[in-house]
């Protein structure tokens, strides 16, 4: 995950403390690049990569990206938010990222997973995970079709636990598209910051390429396929055989704060750079930008009312400048068993899915 910015309500203590969090990726959580680095060498293939290094193979021509759309009325969920519990008809942001797990970190049944999606619906039209385990995307893909649930899905397959979990999450992908049909999926992002954990870019383009061929050979060619890294890290050969250019940019682990304007604007600036200057004319996406209610990063400072400022800033600065993007997170991830306090704090739902604030803050361009 990865972000920063500047208005603060006049009745809120800014919260400070002397400890400061590391930062880490989704599913440990993933974290932002030094702002200083914009370049990147390829890495060296690891030593033991099931991939040995060759040319990328390209991608299809890449599919327009959408502009920002204007999504109808959601059902009205309980009112059971903070705040009185106000979630606004008209959904505030263009997409969230959503991890289902339970606190305590076991698997959600799909009437859960159903019951948590209603209320994502009335703050989103767009949904990404990260992952097939679980079952999440068929209890995701279930829950919105039993439902008629106004979401549209962006999948993940998990690369950083080796490649057996990969194969699986690629083998529920499939078996989860072809009983519920792809007109919900509108692409899969192989692996969330791979390259910044570690792995080379020449075995991440295998597995991109891996799961194209698949998903060819098993008659699934629409769906768009890309991989999603730090801005810093996303080279040209990714982008080849990427379809989308989906990049995470948190400057919330920045190591300077001026004010959460800047923080917004920094995030921007990194995304204009690469549509500008890496993309080569591809759709960018960000994937993810956030900032945590509690916790500490550094100098960046961190409670619930600059939560709800920064989500507010960079919703119109990501409209403004017409770029499609997943806040991070939905619920707070209590999940992450041990994990820092920041990261356990960005969610705009409660572990409880409770609301933190009232969501209609978040139309105030």
């Amino acid at each position: 995950m990865n972000s920063t910015y500047s208005w603060v309500p006049t009745s809120t203590t800014i919260e400070s403390d002397n400890t400061t969090d590391e930062q880490s990726t989704e599913e440990t959580e993933s974290s932002s690049p030094d702002p200083s680095e914009l370049t990147s060498s390829p890495p060296a293939t690891e030593p033991n990569s099931p991939f040995s290094p060759s040319e990328p193979t390209p991608s299809p021509p890449a599919k327009p990206i959408h502009a920002p759309e204007v999504y109808p009325a959601a059902p009205e969920p309980p009112n059971t938010g903070a705040n009185n519990g106000s979630i606004p008809r008209v959904r505030p942001l263009w997409g969230l990222t959503y991890s289902p797990y339970n606190t305590d970190g076991s698997c959600p049944d799909v009437n859960t997973v159903a019951a948590q999606l209603q209320k994502v619906a009335a703050a989103t039209g767009h949904i990404r995970l990260y992952s097939t385990d679980c079952s999440q995307l068929s209890s995701v893909l279930q829950a919105i079709t039993r439902n008629n649930i106004a979401l549209d899905v962006y999948a993940g397959i998990w690369l950083a636990a080796g490649p057996t979990r990969m194969q699986a999450d690629l083998d529920q992908f499939v078996a989860a598209a072809k009983t519920y049909g792809t007109g919900l999926i509108k692409g899969l992002s192989v692996g969330n910051e791979d390259i910044f954990n570690g792995m080379s870019e020449a075995t991440l383009i295998g597995y991109i390429n891996q799961v194209r061929a698949r998903l060819q050979a098993e008659g699934l060619s629409g769906i768009p396929i890309y991989t999603t890294e730090q801005d810093a890290k996303f080279s040209r050969a990714l982008v080849l055989v990427s379809d989308v250019v989906e990049i995470n940019v948190h400057t919330i682990f920045d190591g300077y704060f001026a004010n959460l304007d800047a923080s917004v604007q920094s995030v921007i600036q990194r995304a204009n750079h690469i549509k500008n200057n890496v993309a080569g004319g591809k759709p960018v996406r960000i994937g993810e930008t956030g900032w945590a209610s509690a916790g500490n990063t550094g100098p960046s400072p961190l409670s619930l009312a600059n939560e709800i400022a920064y989500a507010q800033k960079f919703k119109c600065a990501a409209a403004a400048a017409g770029f499609e993007y997943f806040y991070f997170e939905a619920k707070d991830a209590q999940w992450k068993a041990g994990a820092v306090v920041s990261e356990q704090n960005f969610g705009i739902f409660n572990a409880g899915f409770t609301p933190k604030f009232d969501f209609g803050l978040l139309n105030n361009c």
